[in-house]
C-alpha cells in the first residue's frame, strides 16, 4: 500500500518533533542508517544536544504555519527537495470529566492534530513517488479510553486524516503512513500513575517504526502483543466494550 523503504542511505528525511522521546531515538536510528536528516523542534539547544552529525537543525513551532514555512524554505534551499516528512510532535495530559479543562484540551489537540495538518499543508507540494509523509498517532485513537479525554480525540482525528490522505496520494506512488505506538517510556507517559503494559523504550519504538517502513503497510503499530489486543477490543459493540474497558483499566472503581 506504501513504498517499501529499506535503504535509508541518502534519503532526505524531515523529522518534526525530534528533540526528545521517539523523535530523538528515530533521529539516531536513521542517522546510523545513512539518512540525510533535518531535525525540527521549538528549542534549538535540545536539537543541538542530540549530537546528530551533519543534521540540518531547523528550529520551528509545529503549531505555527509561518514558522513551518520558514523551516521548509531553509530545508529546500539546502537540499532541493524532501523525500519523507515525519510528524512526531505531541502532547499528553491525562484528563477525565471530573478535571476537564478546555484550554488544556485545546492545546493538546492543537499540537497532536492541527500541527500535523499544518505540516501536511506545508510539504504536500514537495512530495514525490517513492517518498511521502508519516504521522505518529497512537493506539489511543482506536477507541475511547479512560483518562484520554483530551488526548484520544486528536489521535482519532489524525488517523482519519491520514486515511483520507492515503486515498488521494497512493495512486501517485506517494506514501502516507500512520504510526500507532502503544506505551513508550517518555517524559509524557511519565505523567501516568498506572502500570503501562508492554512498555517500550524510545529506542525500541524507533526500531519498530523503521521496520514498519520496510513493510509497505499503511499502519505501523507496535508492540504487536499489545496493539493486536486493542484492535480486537475495538471490534466489540459498545454494550460489551464499555464495561469491559472499565473493568480492565479499573475505571469502574
Amino acid at each position: 500500500m506504501n513504498p517499501k523503504i529499506t535503504d535509508w542511505r541518502g534519503r532526505r528525511v524531515w523529522l518534526v518533533g525530534a528533540s526528545s522521546g521517539i523523535g530523538a531515538a528515530l533521529a539516531a536510528e536513521l542517522a546510523g542508517r545513512g539518512a540525510r536528516l533535518a531535525l525540527s523542534a521549538r528549542r534549538a539547544e535540545r536539537l543541538a544536544g542530540l549530537g546528530v552529525d551533519g543534521a540540518l537543525l531547523l528550529t520551528c513551532d509545529a503549531t505555527d504555519p509561518a514558522s513551518l514555512a520558514a523551516a521548509r524554505a531553509e530545508l529546500l534551499a539546502a537540499w532541493g527537495g524532501i523525500d519523507l516528512a515525519i510528524y512526531l510532535a505531541g502532547d499528553y495530559v491525562p484528563m477525565t470529566a471530573d478535571d476537564f479543562d478546555l484550554a488544556t484540551a485545546e492545546r493538546v489537540i492543537e499540537v497532536n492534530f492541527a500541527g500535523a495538518l499544518r505540516l501536511a499543508a506545508c510539504v504536500l507540494p514537495d512530495l514525490a513517488a517513492g517518498g511521502g509523509i508519516a504521522f505518529v498517532a497512537s493506539v489511543a485513537g482506536y477507541r475511547g479510553l479512560p483518562r484520554a479525554l483530551c488526548y484520544g480525540p486528536g489521535k482519532v482525528a489524525l488517523i482519519h486524516f491520514a486515511e483520507c490522505l492515503h486515498l488521494d496520494l497512493a495512486p501517485r506512488g506517494i506514501g502516507v503512513w500512520v504510526i500507532n505506538p502503544g506505551f513508550v517510556s517518555t517524559r509524557l507517559t511519565a505523567r501516568n500513575d498506572f502500570a503501562m503494559p508492554a512498555l517500550l523504550t524510545p529506542e525500541q519504538a524507533a526500531l519498530a517504526a523503521v521496520d514498519g517502513f520496510a513493510g509497505g503497510d499503511f499502519e505501523i503499530h507496535f508492540p504487536k502483543r499489545f496493539t493486536r489486543v486493542l484492535k480486537l477490543l475495538a471490534l466489540l459493540p459498545y454494550r460489551v466494550y464499555f464495561p469491559l474497558i472499565r473493568r480492565l483499566t479499573g475505571a469502574s472503581r
